[in-house]
């Protein structure tokens, strides 16, 4: 690697780490001089991104294949942990979006969040820890993408969750933020010991962390299948795959821009970019591609089928997301890293475009819930349009990006269908492409309804005066409708594939991206009859919501079918009360003994006391009587001489 491309490298994560650092450096404001310091941490947030950006498209440039960097850091009993850089097509394209994504978001928090009718009078004086942390986040997950270690890789992933729980609980007015954010710090924590164990496992058996000889090892079966499975533990995690997902929806408690990072760019998107990046060795490891393949179906059709019956506008965009992740883990599961990074470059696109707007709206009339939404297209029509976009390439309507993309993860699962000599097992193939065939037509229902919830039919009650946004929120809006809706088009270009290969992926040679007629036939006949069921409902009353449709299955879907309460009961209850155990047993064991201990001494010097007390006045008698006795002797003496 030449001296300028590894100096490009290392600025990738260092730019928004020091923008991070100088943030939290900043000194309190006083309530007379906050305007300052918020302007302060706006430039560091937003050139900690840009220069980001900047060195992301030049090595978008210069890096096609495989090229590495490392020094060794520490290096005990023989197991050797490397400090350096490895950057492939994949990284670069992946560090390109998150890139992207940081400075939207950078951007747009300058006008999102600002004193007005939905801010509290503190909020310039938590805007420079708010965009400090944003850098942290964004850095961290550009250390998971270069890192070429997989020490270094675990050390953004971790900083990345404690991230997450700073900006979630950011708005401590919300009762629900500090409590949303400590489950998803915890949920991801248990995940997350999985993947410390599996990264152990890897690099212990190796004699190396680096992810070059990890790759490069040949483990027993046993043990690589043992490796991967820890490390999927760590993916359902962080990318909110069953059953650790139930962090993700609760998450919607932190500010929109927030959930436009995590749900597009970091966070989630990192445990898919974690197996790509490792994908060799599950390729090994049929069973955990197997593993991979059943959770990838039920988290595709849970969240899709969950996104149905929302009320709160972001909790549907929270739940497609865990749908649309679940689309990424079942090509990886089927063999096809490249399709898996195709969707999840797509999906950054139009799932931020898609949180900006909803945030747009919910700027503009005050609430996110969509029954007190309606008739906002004439209102704000860039904003609509925008929306429009976005949801049509969530929906997968051509020739929106979602659509290729979303094409080419089901062509893959029907390949690995009706393949004996692929990866995984023919069952896995079927099983992903039936789910992601009954996802696509759920996807369009949802996509459909939120839409005509939001911007068509009659308002349903008074509103502030809805506006599209201004321009500190409509341009980030409008760059990201870029993309959302012409990215899929790069799957003609030759040198996208080829940057979308991952090396070591034995799978084949050739990458293809685009699959035409006949495989697209039956999503788009599935895509028709899903939003055209959505409008049909609609039509019949367009102040009714849709989802009544749904019947008894309405709660059901609304609760996600009750698997938080599942996870309350199993989980959180008995930890409680093993807690509360614990407890007891210290406090009447370990501090009642020691108390004890304490009072009985004390009780047995008050004893001693006790005897000391009564043995004085008898003493004293004592002698007071020997004296008379001998007085009184004395005196007999005498008078009888």
């Amino acid at each position: 690697m030449s001296a300028s491309t590894v100096w490009l490298a290392a600025v990738l994560p260092a730019a928004p780490l020091v923008a991070g650092l100088l943030g939290l450096l900043l000194p309190p404001a006083s309530h007379g001089d906050r305007a300052p310091a918020r302007k302060l941490a706006v430039g560091l947030g937003v050139t900690g991104a840009a220069v980001a950006l900047l060195a992301a498209l030049a090595l978008l440039v210069r890096v096609d294949g495989p090229v590495e960097a490392a020094t060794t850091w520490v290096e005990v009993g023989g197991l050797r942990v490397t400090l350096g850089l490895r950057l492939d097509g994949v990284a670069v394209l992946v560090a390109t979006a998150v890139t992207v994504v940081a400075l939207a978001v950078q951007v747009y928090s300058t006008g999102y969040l600002r004193r007005g009718p939905h801010d509290d009078v503190d909020v310039d004086h938590r805007y420079p820890p708010y965009a400090a942390q944003l850098s942290l986040f964004t850095a961290a997950m550009l250390t998971v993408v270069v890192s070429g270690d997989l020490i270094m890789l675990l050390v953004g992933w971790e900083v990345m969750g404690i991230c997450s729980y700073l900006l979630i609980a950011h708005d401590r007015r919300l009762p629900e933020a500090p409590g949303a954010a400590v489950k998803a710090f915890l949920v991801t924590r248990v995940g997350d010991v999985g993947f410390l164990l599996g990264i152990a496992l890897l690099g212990v058996g190796a004699g190396s962390f680096r992810i070059a000889d990890v790759l490069a090892h040949d483990y027993g079966t046993g043990t690589l299948t043992a490796a991967c499975l820890l490390l999927l533990t760590g993916v359902a995690g962080k990318s909110a795959q069953f059953p650790l997902h139930t962090w993700l929806p609760d998450a919607m408690a932190g500010p929109t821009p927030v959930s436009a990072l995590i749900h597009a760019a970091t966070m989630v998107a990192a445990g898919v970019y974690a197996v790509a990046r490792l994908f060799p060795l599950f390729e090994r490891a049929p069973a955990a591609l197997a593993v991979l393949g059943v959770m990838a179906a039920v988290t595709m059709l849970l969240g899709a089928f969950a996104a149905t019956a929302q009320d709160d506008l972001k909790r549907v965009l929270a739940w497609s997301t865990v749908s649309q992740i679940g689309y990424m883990t079942g090509a990886l599961a089927v063999g096809a890293p490249a399709a898996a990074l195709f969707h999840l470059l797509t999906h950054a696109a139009f799932k931020a475009l898609l949180f900006l707007a909803a945030g747009a709206v919910i700027h503009a009339v005050g609430t996110t819930l969509m029954s007190r939404m309606g008739g906002l297209r004439a209102a704000m029509p860039v904003t609509f349009w925008c929306m429009l976009v976005g949801l049509g390439a969530l929906a997968g309507v051509p020739p929106l990006s979602g659509f290729w993309s979303k094409d080419g993860v089901l062509a893959a699962a029907e390949a690995a269908a009706l393949d004996d000599a692929g990866p995984t097992a023919p069952w896995v193939g079927w099983l992903v492409w039936l789910a992601g065939l009954l996802g696509v037509a759920v996807t369009a229902w949802y996509a459909t309804r939120l839409l005509l919830r939001v911007f068509f039919g009659a308002t349903r009650t008074p509103l502030l005066r809805p506006h599209d946004p201004p321009a500190s929120l409509r341009w980030p809006v409008l760059l990201l409708a870029v993309p959302a809706a012409l990215l899929g088009l790069a799957a003609f270009a030759p040198w996208f594939a080829d940057r979308l290969r991952v090396p070591g992926d034995a799978s084949g040679e050739a990458v293809e991206l685009v699959h035409l007629a006949p495989n697209l036939i039956l999503p788009f006949l599935l895509l028709v009859a899903g939003a055209g069921g959505a409008w049909a409902g609609w039509r019949q009353d367009p102040t009714a919501d849709p989802a009544r449709f749904l019947g008894p299955l309405r709660p059901v879907f609304a609760r996600a079918f009750r698997l938080d309460d599942v996870q309350h009961a199993l989980v959180v209850r008995p930890t409680g009360a093993l807690a509360r155990a614990v407890r007891a047993g210290d406090e009447l064991g370990v501090d009642g003994l020691v108390e004890g201990t304490g009072r009985a001494a004390v009780e047995a010097g008050g004893g001693l006391a006790a005897l000391h007390r009564a043995a004085l006045p008898r003493a004293a008698a004592g002698v007071l009587a020997g004296a008379l006795l001998i007085g009184l002797a004395v005196a007999l003496i005498g008078v009888t001489s």
